[in-house]
């Protein structure tokens, strides 16, 4: 491919750039198929949502509320009823009002609450609610010696959009930047820098445009195409650094550029290949979680890492031949001496040379001491706990936030609540409509739960009449341990003994605590089985290729211990009270819930970009008779330049989504960062290097069936390794 692509250019140039433009816009004509509660049903809670959307509700108009709360002391009622009729005098004149309701008072008299109904459609009623805000603070200057606020469903979906909209432009315009700049740092050349940018952003628009054509057989989640972003822009750089380094090499050994070309696509290439394939296997473990938005991550994930090698094989390779020596121009003068210093040495850097150095000589010592560091890293990883991004969770920088908080202290019901689903006959409607009163009834002899407004139970039927809901509300914080008690005690008393006794009813309780709870779970139930899966399938395709056992084995050792303490740091640091403090952001005292699972698979096909890259380094060094300890050094010195690159591009793209506003995000750029650094650094320079000297001859060791037909195997140190064939073209 890489041949033909290199006497080929402007076709194979051409293939490409039609190939993504079909892709992107093949896709967005095609359409996204958005994911369905019942695609995204998980234990108890999914049953409830289910229920619900089976008893065809209609979608209930938006209602946001205008909050009237004293700035100290006692609220002045007269003065808080004088605003409130202000309110409905000027909302009544607002575009998009439906209907303003009576105000209610809190039951303490701390506040009082203007509920305003909006016309239209609710699933807009965020992107129509600036006149309602603006309409607010008019009130709100004309009473400065109160505080009025708008707060509720359509306010807060604007604010956390505009918030995390204003975060993605940031990152997006930090991302590019930072990229060139640590490729410029890496090349000392503009254009080798630019080459690897522009294959990861032509792989990203295509692997959308796929993905939403992919999203009519798997409905696509919110955040796929984040992802493909994430992904795509660290492979796709990663190949095309890999790529670009050896062919550098290679015609500073004075090959020419086809052959230059052909030779780096039979070594790096086929690595690009190896650990593409490695990632494909990682996220398609995601399949088995059995959900819609981990499915639908892995998709987009696969799709991009597809598309990045397809390009590292065809366009890639056209590129470089096109532009022959151009590649190097043009140069910028310090920072080219120093990296052309040792491109095409067999010896390597010579930094890396001496960080090398404890591995070499005292592998032993160095090998204990760096598993037993990681092994403490990760030890704080057993006491994980996993939980949503809830409301509380959000940023308390936005007024509304803040507004939130004041609701639901002065108006509990309006904060965490569960809601109740029962499916039964039309016929016993009646009798579940009774139930449920009874047992929002039993709830206010418990402190666990809110107490009741003044108009009663909220009780919802369906227009068949078939399914029936109602909410419960707690007066705690959804992660709270009351929360959680809170709904053992629905689930295991309340509710079985108000409705189990309604012949062929069923019945489900959900809510945001309650798919807290449940999708916590099924992650701890699927992990083991995603981590088998993908374990398994990465150690014969890493066998398969190096045809050795032993370095299959140690492969999906250091990744796990790569994986390990990138946990044991996440909850270092997002379950404790050290780093909140330091770095000034609110703690959830959890980890996400979706984040361990997608988290492992990424890290999994990520390093395995380096390992294999780095030992194929090892192993041809070994084919030319090398032993074991120069071949080690020899292999990962010379390969150090490009990884130390790739990490570091890695490292400051995943840095800056933990700069983002929302907990989720900060969690998910830490925990990438700060794995992908300690695999590029104590992992490939510390362990790896200490475990191969030890192993020596034992790395190559394999059974006879997996040994090539040829003969040709990689020799032990000791023995006379054959020569690596002769490639066709090569002098």
């Amino acid at each position: 491919m890489a041949r033909w692509s290199a006497e080929h250019p402007w076709r194979a140039i051409a293939l490409w750039i039609v190939f993504v433009a079909v892709c992107f816009v093949g896709g967005n004509a095609a359409g996204t198929n958005k994911s369905t509660p019942e695609d995204d049903a998980i234990g108890e809670s999914g049953r409830a949502y289910v229920m619900i959307d089976h008893g065809k509700f209609g979608d209930a108009p938006a209602v946001d509320n205008v909050l009237i709360t004293a700035r100290s002391g006692a609220l002045d009622q007269t003065a808080a009823s004088k605003v409130a009729a202000d309110v409905a005098a000027k909302f009544k004149t607002v575009t998009g009002v439906e209907k303003v309701e009576k105000p209610v008072p809190a039951q303490d008299g701390s506040a009082l609450l203007v509920p305003i109904t909006m016309s239209g459609d609710p699933d807009t009623a965020s992107d129509r609610i600036q006149p309602l805000l603006a309409a607010t603070a008019e009130v709100q200057s004309a009473h400065p010696e109160l505080r009025v606020e708008e707060v509720g469903g359509p306010s807060i979906n604007k604010a956390l959009d505009d918030t995390i909209g204003k975060d993605f432009q940031r990152a997006e315009v930090l991302s590019l930047p930072v990229t060139l700049v640590i490729l410029i740092l890496a090349f000392g050349a503009l254009i080798a820098a630019g080459v690897p940018v522009l294959l990861a952003l032509s792989s990203v628009a295509a692997a959308i445009g796929l993905s939403t054509l992919a999203s009519h057989l798997v409905p696509m989640g919110d955040v796929t195409s984040s992802v493909i972003l994430l992904i795509g822009m660290a492979v796709g750089v990663d190949y095309s650094l890999f790529y670009v380094r050896r062919e550098r090499e290679e015609r500073a050994r004075g090959r020419g550029h086809v052959d230059a070309v052909e030779i780096a696509a039979a070594t790096s290439g086929h690595a690009v290949v190896v650990s593409g394939t490695a990632v494909v296997i990682a996220m398609s473990g995601l399949f088995l979680a059995g959900d819609s938005t981990f499915s639908s991550l892995a998709v987009g994930s696969i799709l991009v890492v597809a598309v990045a090698v397809l390009g590292s094989l065809s366009v890639l390779p056209a590129l470089l031949a096109k532009l022959g020596r151009w590649v190097d121009r043009p140069r910028v003068p310090f920072l080219w001496r120093l990296t052309s210093r040792n491109i095409g040495a067999p010896e390597g850097s010579r930094v890396w040379r001496r960080l090398l150095t404890p591995a070499l000589r005292w592998p032993l010592a160095t090998l204990l001491v760096s598993v037993l560091a990681l092994l403490a890293v990760a030890a704080p990883a057993l006491g994980m706990k996993l939980k949503f991004v809830g409301t509380e969770d959000l940023p308390r920088t936005t007024p509304v936030m803040q507004a939130y908080d004041r609701l639901s202290a002065a108006f509990p019901s309006n904060g965490t609540t569960h809601v109740i689903a029962v499916q039964a006959p039309a016929a016993q409607a009646g009798q579940v409509r009774a139930a449920l009163t009874k047992l929002a009834g039993d709830t206010q002899k418990d402190p666990l739960f809110a107490k009741l407004e003044a108009t009663g139970p909220e009780i919802k039927v369906s227009p068949d009449r078939t399914v029936s809901t109602l909410t419960v509300a707690t007066p705690f914080s959804g992660r709270s341990d009351q929360a959680r008690q809170s709904l053992d005690h629905l689930r295991q008393n309340l509710v079985p003994a108000d409705l189990g006794g309604i012949s062929g009813a069923e019945y489900a309780v959900g809510g945001d605590i309650a798919s807290n709870v449940d999708y916590a779970e099924h992650v701890w139930h699927i992990l083991p089985i995603v981590a088998g899966f993908v374990l398994v399938l990465t150690f014969l395709v890493m066998a398969w290729t190096f045809r050795s056992l032993v370095v299959a084995g140690t492969a999906i050792v250091l990744n796990l211990l790569s994986a390990g303490a990138a946990y044991g740091l996440l909850v270092l640091i997002f379950q404790r009270d050290w780093a909140p403090r330091t770095f000034g952001f609110t703690s959830m005292d959890a980890i996400v819930s979706w984040l361990p699972l997608f988290l492992f698979v990424v890290l999994f096909g990520l390093s395995m970009d380096y390992h294999v890259f780095v030992v194929s380094r090892i192993r041809e060094a070994v084919q030319r008779g090398v032993p074991t300890r120069e071949a080690v050094a020899q292999g990962i010195s010379g390969s150090a330049g490009v990884v130390s690159s790739a990490a570091i591009v890695m490292v400051g793209v995943f840095s800056i989504f933990a700069t983002l506003s929302t907990i989720d995000f900060k969690q998910l750029g830490v925990g990438l960062a700060t794995a992908i650094l300690l695999d590029a650094t104590i992992i490939r320079a510390v362990v790896l290097p200490s475990l191969m000297i030890l192993l020596g001859k034992a790395n190559w060791w394999a059974p006879k069936f997996m040994r090539p037909t040829s003969g040709k195997h990689v020799a032990a140190p000791e023995d006379t390794a054959p020569e690596m064939p002769e490639l066709v073209g090569a002098p």
